[in-house]
């Protein structure tokens, strides 16, 4: 039977188990007497067992299976949870997850999880677990044989050799560890032939191993001289020699086949009833009287395709429309708008079908949170809210890491230590509150902490000791333009420059990103209260909405996302300030920016036009007025990139092919405001 047809699904359907274990073993964390949990934790792990196993995946079926047993002990009250045992768990999972990547990305499965495994039986017989993670990582693994490596093993003793199991350990002075391993295996290849070494021998050329390794070789020299003859070989600490008994290596050999021959058998009669009726269903799709809601699972790559074509169709589009003008042909004009209704409205469905649930990035917080916590000292609650917010898959892409730092940011300078928040009179544990939610044609994101908030004062002295702002400036500052400072790049206030929030780096890496995006951010603070990010980000960044403009003969498309309003003035109402021109705008100093002069626009004959066009831009707090010759009209244009070599360019963001078959800049708006 052709399993690979149903490899998609099996990587998809394991994603969701192994998310949905994830969860509920940080609600078991907080309720470890809950057995219900357990229950729901041991049902994932068994269906994701049974489909490893279908699928021939030997590695991941046999460690869910080991992490099965233990759950198995607590649900039917023989183990109670405990934090170390939770965290053998969650290293297992992780173990799991890496696997279920490696099959994604065209590998095999497997990994060597032995000392995850040799906790999880030693839970399972009931021992006191006294070996961390850490430790089980740096014992040498006992090897595993396959079937193949076993006859070999059998044959060779047959014909007069001795299979031994060698392990040798370094010296911690070993400086070239690679090269103590070629030494070793070249004395083993005189004395007989090597069969297996763990680890891989890659692994051991690129020393990626500790002190210890094992090797497997059948030779017919005794014990002694075999670890005589290994021990010449400098920096080495001592050298063990265990002699192999192949009749039992056979033994537990058949054992373990006959064990996976059950599992898959018990897997293949827990999916047939599925199986069988999705065979029904596609024999006779008539005979359903009741449709139900149905979907099915499209490669991304097909949705980038579709993506690129109706972009192509955009262009076309607005051709159409600006020929359907010229012409002022009464049924050419009624067909092109018709059409442009059409593709409006197969625009948003392409749309949405690109946009995905916020929770494939929220998801793996929680774990994440937990761990960083643990490694401070801190407790921490995340809670997350309007996980179901869709965004473009091209945002979502992007947007992980920045969430990534502002959440080792709060959790590490935000939240305070149990001590010192029982001292301030709050509960010991810290909250941390993820919020998603649409507005508009924006996302927000809100990351909200209650610890003790951005203190004013520290903010200020450090940027004026820095040289962001001057002292006279700092004084008129409000409170959220001092926290915007924040932002400013190689800014940070922690004491101590640590590994968990990014050394230092700051948050001018995470404000970039999002501005990148067409995006923005805000911060919000109460000293000893708490502190609150707020990211504002476009649906979708492939199609835009822009206002076009005019320069002499050159086109330029501004965002509306950017774009406060437009304005007309005259030239006598331009003031200048610290060699800056600008405009009194309601009340405030606005300075105004000269595209012409920015993207070195030549002209035939300077205008002595009495008025100026001005296009009023924000970013963030921030506002500034561009001028430009004539506004054309708004416009819904597709954003292409300019390619590596104009990616540099300053201040432009990409370009678009108009009706007419000019072509647009896009201003970057962003990278005008100072």
């Amino acid at each position: 039977m052709d399993l690979s047809q149903y490899l998609d699904v099996f990587l998809e359907e394991s994603k969701e188990h192994l998310q949905t274990i994830n969860n509920q073993l940080l609600m078991l964390e907080k309720q470890p007497s809950n057995l219900e949990i357990v229950n729901d934790i041991f049902r994932s792990a068994h269906t994701l067992k049974g489909m490893s196993a279908t699928m021939g995946y030997e590695d991941l079926a046999n460690l869910t299976h080991q992490m099965e047993n233990v759950l198995d002990l607590i649900r039917n009250n023989k183990r109670s949870v405990s934090p170390e045992l939770l965290d053998i768990v969650f290293q297992s999972v992780e173990y799991l997850e890496e696997m279920v990547e490696s099959i994604s990305s065209g590998g095999d499965g497997k990994k060597d999880v032995t000392d995850v495994v040799s906790l999880l039986i030693k839970i399972e017989k009931g021992e006191e677990i006294t070996t961390s993670l850490t430790e089980a990582k740096t014992e040498v693994m006992d090897h595993k044989y396959d079937s193949y490596e076993i006859t070999i093993l059998q044959q060779s003793e047959e014909q007069g050799y001795r299979p031994y199991e060698v392990t040798v350990n370094l010296r911690e002075d070993c400086l070239l560890k690679a090269a103590r391993v070629f030494m070793v295996f070249e004395v083993m290849e005189g004395m007989g032939e090597v069969i297996k070494s763990n680890p891989s021998v890659e692994l051991l050329e690129e020393e990626k191993f500790d002190l210890s390794f094992c090797v497997t070789i059948v030779t017919k020299d005794d014990e002694a001289s075999i670890q005589a003859k290994i021990m010449k070989v400098s920096e080495l600490e001592n050298v063990e020699v265990k002699k192999l008994d192949t009749k039992a290596l056979s033994e537990a050999e058949s054992i373990l086949i006959d064990h996976q021959v059950e599992e898959v058998n018990a897997a293949v009669q827990e999916v047939a009833p599925a199986v069988a009726s999705v065979t029904k269903e596609e024999e006779a799709p008539a005979k359903s009287s009741a449709v139900t809601n149905k979907t099915i699972r499209v490669s991304i790559d097909r949705l980038d395709a579709l993506m690129n074509l109706f972009e192509e169709l955009v262009i076309d589009r607005g051709r159409l429309e600006q020929i359907s003008k010229d012409l002022e042909e009464a049924e050419l004009i009624e067909t092109v708008e018709r059409m442009s209704r059409i593709s409006n409205d197969l625009q948003n469905i392409i749309l949405n079908m690109r946009m995905v649930p916020i929770e494939t990035v929220f998801n793996r917080f929680p774990r994440m949170v937990r761990q960083l916590a643990r490694d401070l000292g801190k407790k921490v609650d995340i809670h997350i809210i309007g996980a179901e917010t869709e965004l473009d898959r091209t945002v979502m892409d992007e947007i992980g890491d920045p969430l990534v730092h502002l959440l080792r940011n709060a959790i590490d300078h935000g939240i305070e230590t149990p001590e010192i928040r029982s001292a301030n009179g709050k509960q010991e544990a810290g909250s941390i509150t993820l919020k998603a939610f649409h507005s508009g044609n924006h996302v927000f994101i809100e990351i909200m902490d209650n610890g003790a908030g951005i203190s004013r004062e520290k903010v200020l002295n450090k940027a004026v000791g820095k040289g962001i702002v001057s002292l006279q400036d700092a004084e008129r500052m409000s409170d959220q333009q001092v926290y915007q400072l924040i932002l400013s790049s190689g800014f940070s206030t922690a004491e101590v420059i640590s590994d968990i929030s990014g050394r230092g780096v700051g948050l001018d890496v995470v404000k970039n990103t999002i501005e990148s995006l067409g995006g923005s951010i805000t911060i919000s603070s109460r000293e000893g209260e708490g502190t609150t990010f707020s990211i504002q980000l476009p649906l979708t960044l492939s199609i835009i909405s822009v206002l076009l403009t005019e320069i002499a003969n050159e086109k330029y498309a501004i965002p509306l996302s950017s774009i406060i309003e437009t304005s007309i003035i005259r030239k006598e109402d331009i003031m200048n300030a610290h060699n800056q021109m600008v405009i009194d705008f309601r009340g405030k100093i606005v300075p105004v920016v000269h595209l012409d002069s920015v993207f070195h626009v030549e002209r035939e004959n300077q205008s002595d036009e009495e008025f100026y066009s001005l296009v009023l831009v924000k970013k963030g707090e921030k506002t500034a007025a561009l001028v430009v010759d004539s506004f054309i009209g708004q416009q819904e244009v597709v954003l292409k990139s300019l390619g590596q070599y104009l990616s540099s360019t300053f201040a432009i963001s990409g370009a678009t092919i108009l009706g007419d078959g000019q072509v647009a800049l896009i201003v970057d708006c962003n990278a005008l405001i100072k």
